[in-house]
């Protein structure tokens, strides 16, 4: 193997390995910084040793063990087992005063409860949000601050500097590494989903620039997600956020042209959905139908949002889709999560049930909505509307509104296209 042929499958190996390491290595030294650190060092050694020696059998078992190496050597060298004794003694299980810690063992138990407290520990409500997404993206995704940055546009110093205050804030604030329990698991949990499901969605439909997706980012959305769903099986939310991204993944090649225009829902091929991906959604669907029904309690926002999707997916065309149950599950979603995007997708779903009529009347209701003030989606659906009203001029008038209104060149261009073709010819 050459030389980049070795460097690139260390690359490789290292993006998959990350997270375990860094989720090993955090528990046991209780600072996420450090531990990126121990685990970039790993990666250090691996690249000067692999060259020579060829890639081991088992990649990120070596990986671990020359991090974990590392860890031990800093923590003597900078007399971290001093200092820290009280805690570490919790986790390492220290007998004396002067007893060395098994460091090893604290570093082999179950890798999946760490991932799950680096999750939290990343999506801690301590940060803000955008400081989340990225930490979550370098932390559990793998991602480097340069790919963060062009995934969200955003200038690579402005992410580096999000992720190294997000770090320094959960050393300050003493952020425990650690699964909450009781009432705290469920705040934190909507934490790690919201991030999750921000990652998917400006993948899905991209804020601004010119593309209308980026799905390298859908694609680390639904790992996190299902990541998590594995390590939580009894949360009905997480398997309603995993069906919602799998559902709503599956229709990513059929939402641009070959040329990257955007394609509209009921304007797509459906021969291009992905059944796989309908499939493992539905299933995830299933299950977080079951943990409700198991707890007696109604289904959430992503599994109502996720079963929504599944309308649409059931359907062969547009005109088989079952809009009388979506008009209902928005009512549902609507009682739980009041919101005025959740009306204005019900008007459109009451439009596709009792013509335009109906769904503009809800539209013009949401006209004033401070919350809605500056979404381009709002005249963009009443532009829709109004066209198939025949209300022409107007129609027109919302769609320049709704193209001024976005950030996004492709779908810009798309808003101007509807509003040119309102024009009437003489």
């Amino acid at each position: 193997m050459t030389a980049t042929a070795t460097h690139q499958a260390i690359d490789a190996v290292f993006r998959i390995e990350q997270a375990k390491l860094i989720a090993g290595l955090a528990r046991m030294v209780r600072d996420v910084g450090l531990a990126e650190e121990l685990a970039q060092d790993a990666l250090v050694t691996a690249l000067e040793q692999w060259p020579r020696a060829g890639i081991p059998d088992k990649p990120g078992a070596w990986l671990m063990a020359a991090a974990k190496h590392r860890a031990i050597d800093r923590l003597r060298r900078k007399k971290l087992i001093e200092r820290k004794h009280d805690e570490l003694g919790r986790d390492l299980e220290i007998e004396g005063e002067g007893a060395e810690p098994d460091l090893d063992a604290a570093l082999d138990d179950d890798i999946g409860d760490d991932l799950l407290r680096l999750m939290f520990t990343a999506c801690h409500p301590v940060l803000a949000t955008e400081a989340r997404v990225a930490l979550t993206l370098r932390l559990i995704g793998g991602l480097t601050t340069d790919e963060i940055a062009r995934a969200f546009l955003v200038a690579e110093p402005t992410v580096a500097q999000r992720i190294v205050r997000a770090k320094r804030t959960l050393g300050e604030k003493q952020v425990p590494f650690e699964v909450p329990r009781g009432a705290e698991l469920g705040q934190r949990l909507a934490s790690v989903l919201e991030v999750i499901y921000l990652i998917f969605n400006e993948g899905y439909s991209a804020t601004a620039g010119d593309d209308w997706m980026r799905p390298q980012l859908c694609e680390e959305a639904l790992r996190l997600g299902r990541i998590l769903a594995a390590l939580a099986p009894s949360e009905a939310e997480v398997h309603g956020l995993v069906a919602l991204m799998e559902i709503q993944a599956s229709r990513l090649k059929a939402r641009a042209s070959s040329s990257g225009e955007p394609i509209l829902l009921l304007d797509q091929n459906r021969a291009r959905w992905d059944q796989l991906l309908i499939r493992r959604g539905l299933a995830a669907l299933a299950q977080a139908e079951a943990q409700a029904k198991k707890i007696d309690e109604p289904l959430g926002p992503y599994a109502l949002q996720a079963a929504i999707a599944a309308c649409h997916a059931r359907a062969r065309t547009g005109e088989e889709t079952d809009w009388a149950r979506i008009v209902g599950l928005y009512g549902k979603l609507s009682e739980i999560t009041p919101s005025p995007i959740v009306e204005l997708n019900r008007a459109v779903a009451l439009a596709m049930l009792f013509g335009p009529a109906a769904g503009l009347e809800v539209v013009d209701a949401l006209s004033n909505e401070p919350a809605l003030k500056a979404y381009h989606l709002l005249p963009s659906v009443r532009g829709d509307l109004l066209c198939k009203l025949g209300r022409l001029e107007e129609a027109r008038t919302e769609f320049e509104r709704a193209a001024a209104q976005t950030r996004n060149e492709r779908e810009r261009n798309l808003l101007l296209a509807r509003a040119a073709a309102c024009t009437r010819t003489p």
